[in-house]
């Protein structure tokens, strides 16, 4: 099979390269799928650039990287029903803990994480709904029903952000987002009742007389640590902040006493530790939402398998207005 790999850390360009190896067979209780796209996330691109915090060589002597894709089930292990052979799926957690990812053209997984993909789900967006449609579903909508809340999306123009922002209107809440300038007019066309400017110095206080005084009942936050301060203002009494990023500070100071007397809730959001049932609750909110038209991930970018290169520099310039995919 065609695979993108990398053995050592370093700039896409000089340590992804592609390989011919062998199509695995899938083990018991797996199935092999034969991938027609491969969703590159920022995870992928830290993980390859060797970015993370105290890890200095790659957990495996050669890695393919990327956990998110889309395709078709052409074999199945023992254990795993025949009849799901030529079944369009698909995938989450792809390089989770493993070595070999999606940026290839075949994966041998764990049949549950091949997601029957229903009728008007296409392999493009099915390759979008592994950590930006499960990240959103499950920080919009894992605490409950958001009917008649009011809720704030940061960075409502990310993948994840602008998922959330209709995922919550579908879902009858309030949206009120934050973006840049130049997203505006999108996220507003997502869902969103009030978009705001996240740089704006007094954006606490304009949050809270948006809400009439009362504060923001749940937050989906991309930037945990640098909006802390913010999210004191602004949120409603035990109200609830599902932080699913905080790069630009990783190790913030909380306002304790402000989130202590309005009894706020942190729900550190990460996808890949999502247990059984939630996971399958955000899967079928995802289906749902799209089935009913009022979820269309964005898709940014798409380049050829041999180009991976080029799509992590893709997403490390920023200002993606979507996803970007691999077509294997």
């Amino acid at each position: 099979m065609k695979a993108i790999t990398y053995s050592e850390f370093g700039p896409a360009a000089v340590v992804l390269e592609l390989k011919d190896l062998p199509t695995p067979d899938p083990a018991p209780g797996e199935v092999l799928v034969q991938l027609s796209h491969s969703g590159a996330n920022p995870s992928d691109v830290k993980a390859r650039a060797g970015s993370r915090p105290g890890v200095t060589k790659p957990p495996f002597p050669r890695i393919i990287p990327h956990s998110d894709g889309a395709g078709e089930i052409v074999a199945v292990g023992e254990g795993v029903d025949p009849a799901r052979v030529g079944e369009p799926v698909w995938i989450w957690n792809g390089q989770w803990r493993r070595a070999f990812g999606t940026a290839a053209d075949h994966i041998a997984l764990p049949a549950e994480q091949a997601v029957t993909r229903p009728d008007g789900i296409g392999a493009e967006i099915g390759a979008t709904l592994g950590i930006p449609g499960l990240t959103a579903a499950h920080a919009v909508l894992g605490g409950g029903d958001v009917a008649g809340k009011t809720l704030l999306i940061s960075g409502g123009g990310g993948a994840v952000g602008h998922n959330a922002v209709q995922l919550a209107a579908w879902a009858g809440a309030r949206v009120i987002a934050t973006c840049s300038a130049r997203d505006t007019d999108r996220v507003r066309a997502a869902g969103a009742a009030e978009v705001l400017d996240y740089r704006d110095p007094d954006l606490s206080a304009k949050l809270v007389d948006l809400t009439d005084g009362r504060g923001i009942d749940r937050a989906v936050e991309t930037e945990f640590g640098v909006n802390a301060q913010m999210l004191a203002a602004a949120m409603a009494e035990n109200g609830t902040v599902a932080a699913y990023g905080s790069a630009l500070d990783m190790n913030p100071v909380l306002p304790f006493g402000a989130f202590l007397f309005k009894a706020i809730t942190i729900d550190i959001v990460l996808i890949y530790l999502l247990q059984h049932a939630p996971r399958a609750a955000a899967i079928d909110a995802l289906h749902r939402a799209i089935g009913a038209g009022a979820l269309t991930p964005a898709i940014h970018a798409r380049f050829a398998l041999a180009d991976c290169a080029r799509a992590h520099e893709c997403i490390e310039s920023g200002g993606r207005a979507g996803a970007v995919l691999l077509e294997t």
